[in-house]
């Protein structure tokens, strides 16, 4: 007969205590901090969870005091992303709190339930967090024991959650560390047991980003004593060196967040979850025709390419025999030239059979680029590999060495010194060949390397003319896909380019050379994104609350930045609405024409100022603090 589990007597008591008021269900979970219950409150007949402060702890008057004070501290806070405090009472020696009852799981619970999230959901929901973190900072509220146990996942939503704003500290829960907090995510300021402020909140938060993105924390020890002293004197590991896949923007984020300095971190919550938001711009999904395009079509190698010069040699071979040397080299110019722009056509028409277009390459190309690099530099580092490094300063030497040799030997023809020197130039260049050799196969063996090559080819003439070409075969319509990869500026450039099209051949002709101001807005759209990217990440290494004149030349530019894509993005959106308004018959040709004659001269005015800016951006791309 299987034993009965015997009943809490805390549970009896604290429910006695309790009866009329709330309706104990059953215990949801326990810890050092207290003991949390799921109840039924009896006069609004809602679910509630219940946090008990420890019956040990709540013998202490002083501890029960800071307990109660940091709970209706907490209670004011008023937030979509923070769990809401109904009530923070006693009842016959129990000191609790009431707080929502959030039907889900702990970020913890997700995490070891079925592993390290991706960039994407983890940059989400850290932003949520920093969200929650950012309102309570402002309230003068610092939590004091961020981590994953104390951020829920609503269930349905996804939403997070925090909570425990400040109770970690007012219960003072020093047993094993002398210091309150948890030490997997403890700063390195409290675990010295400084005094903290918000900063210290983020440092947490960047181990618990450290922890969900990669399934184990930044420093573990055989106890917290070890544990907080790795937290003080150890530099956090790099998430790629833990395997951990995630975009690149994310993981410098997390980097500023662990910091063991607090000047070197985000400045406040708000601006880490713009940093957040960020991170999940940059990185949309690619479709996965864009992938298999870019991984395994873009690029003319392989054993494809052997099979392909073979056949072109027995082409050869058989022209030959049939109209003699002339028809060898004609078979072989046809094959050298034909074939290879019929597999390029072929690859871009694969692409746009399936609705895309050309200029939905470069999201596809730069995603594949991130996330090989980051494969890249987990298993070699972030500088160059050793061997490449040393082979290319030998080669370098080397060469230079038997290169004045050579000319000292012009120069002085009759001397003897130059048998001597003859022998030191050949070993001089018979160590820089080999050399200068081995570092371009390890410099090409890089592969995001090899893929931005292929990147620059198909964003150039000739493949945008292979995308033309095949844009013009006859086929199939173009299937319908969906456009969450594009950016906002080639979304609109590429409906209003569509409604250009399909307007009669007078009416195009009227209105000039509009697709030509479409693209020359998207590309400068583009520009001024990548810029202003370029320059926020600047102000962010630097630390941003920082004065000094090269660093308010750097926000300058950036707030300029801002204000230009938003005229570029404003012009097209305008450009978009007033060919569809020509099309619906609610304007007219002649006001489309000034309109558009507006946008061509914005888009000289931006060109003209993101050419005289391009100098000074150089010279403040890189501040450092």
């Amino acid at each position: 007969m299987k034993a009965e589990r015997p009943i809490d007597p805390v549970f009896l008591d604290f429910q006695l205590a309790l009866a009329g008021r709330y309706s104990i269900d059953r215990e949801l979970g326990r810890g050092g901090m207290g003991i949390v219950y799921l109840a039924r409150e009896v006069q609004l007949d809602r679910l509630v969870a219940i946090k008990l402060l420890p019956p040990e702890h709540a013998l202490d008057d002083e501890r029960r005091a800071r307990f109660a004070h940091e709970a209706r501290l907490a209670a004011k806070l008023s937030h979509p992303n923070i769990i809401p405090i109904f009530a923070v009472d006693e009842a016959e020696g129990f000191v609790y709190y009431v707080m929502a009852y959030v039907d889900g799981e702990t970020l913890a619970e997700r995490v070891r339930a079925r592993g390290p999230l991706g960039g994407m959901e983890a940059a989400r929901i850290l932003r949520e967090v920093a969200w929650a973190l950012g309102h309570a900072h402002g309230q003068g509220v610092v939590h004091r024991d961020v981590k994953p146990e104390n951020i829920l996942l609503e269930a349905g939503t996804g939403r997070a959650l925090v909570a425990d704003f400040g109770i970690a500290a007012a219960l003072g829960d020093d047993s094993a560390t002398g210091v309150a907090g948890t030490p997997e995510y403890m700063s390195p300021e409290q675990a010295l047991g400084k005094e903290i402020d918000a900063r210290s909140d983020l440092y947490a938060l960047g181990a618990t980003a450290f922890f969900i993105c990669s399934g184990r924390v930044p420093f573990d020890g055989s106890g917290p004593v070890e544990i907080l002293a790795k937290h003080v004197t150890e530099p956090a590991p790099l998430l790629s060196a833990v395997g951990a896949t995630i975009p690149r923007r994310l993981s410098q984020v997390v980097e500023r967040c662990l910091a063991k300095d607090p000047d070197q971190r985000p400045a406040s919550a708000v601006l880490l979850a713009e940093q957040l938001g960020a991170a999940l711009e940059q990185r949309r999904e690619v479709p996965a025709v864009l992938r298999a395009f870019v991984k395994r079509d873009a690029s003319i190698g392989g054993p494809g390419t052997i099979v392909g010069v073979y056949g072109v040699m027995m082409l050869a071979a058989g022209a030959g025999a049939l109209a003699g040397p002339v028809g060898a080299i004609g078979a072989v110019v046809v094959g050298v030239g034909v074939v290879p722009a019929a597999y390029l056509v072929w690859a871009a028409r694969r692409v746009v059979r399936h609705g895309f277009r050309h200029e939905d390459l470069p999201p596809a190309f730069r995603a594949e680029i991130d996330s090989l690099r980051e494969e890249f530099e987990a298993h070699h580092g972030r500088g160059r590999p050793r061997l490449e490094r040393i082979l290319g300063r030998t080669a370098a030497i080397s060469g230079t060495l038997a290169a004045v040799g050579t000319v000292l030997m012009s120069l002085m023809p009759g001397v003897d010194i130059v048998r001597p020197m003859a022998f030191f130039v050949s070993a001089g260049f018979a160590v820089a060949l080999p050399s200068y050799i081995g570092f371009r196969v390890l410099r090409g063996n890089r592969p995001h390397a090899g893929i931005a090559r292929w990147e620059r080819f198909w964003r150039g003439r000739i493949g945008r003319a292979a995308f033309a070409l095949a844009a013009r075969l006859p086929g199939r319509k173009p299937a319908q896909q969906a456009v969450t990869h594009r950016a906002t500026e080639l979304s609109l450039g590429l409906a209003a380019e569509q409604l250009f099209e399909s307007l009669p051949k007078e009416s195009r002709r009227a209105l000039g050379d509009v697709p030509a101001v479409l693209q020359r807005l998207q590309q400068q759209a583009h520009r001024l994104k990548e810029r202003h990217a370029t320059l926020q990440s600047a102000l962010e290494d630097a630390a941003e609350r920082s004065e000094s004149p090269e660093l308010a030349d750097v926000r300058e530019a950036r707030d300029e930045s801002a204000l230009r894509i938003r005229e570029v993005v404003g012009a097209l959106e305008t450009m978009r609405l007033n060919l569809l308004r020509l099309h619906a018959g609610s304007t007219t040709l002649a006001g489309l024409t000034t309109q558009f004659g507006a946008a061509s001269d914005l888009a000289k005015e931006v060109e003209r100022l993101i050419e005289a800016r391009a100098e000074v951006e150089a010279a403040l791309r890189g501040p450092r603090p």
